[in-house]
């Protein structure tokens, strides 16, 4: 009996074994076109080491990811998984959010979501309400199997558009165990009901969906997929704040990237036609994980953060800073949308975020 269960035990380190190998093959067998030389919109840290790694998602799709390991760091560290914004790459603005994480002792990966940046997947510049919540997904399988992590002690960072899909992540991903949104977006809520609510009517989404349909049919025919445009260039003297703010950072040399949709082309007309009809956050009210919203006070988009707060905790923040059990929402004081993408202004609180994560990731 003791034979046939050390022969048992044995057979399960040779299975674990085995789907790590795999998994360092396929990432070795890369079939992206990675670019190994130092292109992000930020300095290269001297306190990290950094490498480029693949994985995939549950529906096959490549990833391609930035990793950052704090230096000369023994043992298994937390780790953290950062995407975002929407419509940007790793090079931007998760790629600094990471390096500054591992600064502080974790090992991080910046990745690009599906079918942007330097990541798989076509149709490219799509997304997905599923698809993308699986990106998030997928870096924790990536790095719970790594040797230098403790797969206890995973957490994420989603920026802009992909801090709702953070939320998202972390009402469905038990082994996620803390989850940080910073100057959130819900995609799904802009998408059905326009900025601040402005389109928010059965009529004004029906005609959505019939412009959405016609150039789904016109894509068809053509065999392309039309791009909306990114950031708009040139900048109009009488753009909204919150365009010039984007244009701000994507648009000049602060934060222009050439894979970046936003500095570019920006996504497929129909690129975001599922989030019509998939709103992401319905069970939000269930994370049982710690869970902190971060966003400027001045940011146009302060009220996404302040929604999921409500939605997690039922209590209305009205613009202030509030913990509800282990939910937080930070508000920083005077800033706006993109001070929370840079340290231009040195808005962002990592201090904040390395305590947060130290106090959830033991």
């Amino acid at each position: 009996m003791k034979h046939v269960l050390l022969m048992a035990v044995l057979a399960s380190m040779m299975l674990v074994s085995c789907v790590q190998n795999k998994q360092s093959e396929e990432n070795m067998n890369t079939t992206l076109n990675l670019t190994q030389e130092w292109d992000k919109t930020f300095p290269k840290s001297d306190k990290v080491n950094h490498k480029k790694v693949t994985f995939k998602n549950r529906y096959g799709i490549e990833l391609a990811a930035d990793m950052y390991m704090p230096k000369d760091a023994e043992g298994k560290l937390p780790a953290i998984a950062v995407s975002g914004p929407f419509g940007a790459v790793k090079e931007q603005c998760s790629g600094l959010y990471a390096q500054h994480m591992a600064e502080r002792g974790f090992i991080t990966i910046a990745f690009d979501p599906s079918f942007t940046g330097e990541s798989g997947g076509e149709p490219r510049r799509v997304a997905s309400p599923d698809i993308n919540t699986e990106d998030f997904l997928a870096a924790v399988d990536f790095l719970s199997v790594q040797d230098n992590v403790d797969p206890e002690r995973i957490g994420i960072i989603g920026i802009c558009g992909w801090g709702g899909m953070a939320v998202n992540a972390a009402a469905l991903d038990t082994r996620i165990k803390a989850t940080v949104a910073s100057t959130m977006y819900n995609m799904s809520h802009i998408n059905a009901c326009g900025y601040f609510d402005s389109e928010d009517s059965k009529e004004q989404r029906m005609e959505k969906r019939r412009a959405l349909a016609a150039q789904r049919t016109e894509d068809f025919r053509t065999g392309t997929n039309k791009r909306a445009g990114g950031v708009v260039d040139p900048l109009p003297e009488d753009a909204p704040f919150f365009v010039k703010d984007y244009y701000d950072y994507y648009k000049t040399k602060r934060g222009y990237h050439e894979r970046s949709g936003n500095s570019t082309d920006g996504w497929n007309v129909t690129g975001c036609q599922s989030f019509l009809n998939q709103p992401i956050l319905a069970y939000a009210d269930e994370i049982e994980s710690p869970l902190l919203l971060i966003h400027g006070e001045k940011a146009h988009s302060r009220y996404f953060s302040e929604m999921a707060f409500e939605k997690m905790t039922g209590t209305k923040p009205n613009g202030k800073s509030m913990t509800v059990g282990n939910k937080e929402l930070l508000i920083i004081p005077d800033a706006v949308h993109t001070d929370l993408y840079d340290d231009k202004n040195g808005k962002i609180p990592y201090d904040k975020l390395e305590q947060f994560f130290k106090d959830n990731l033991k």
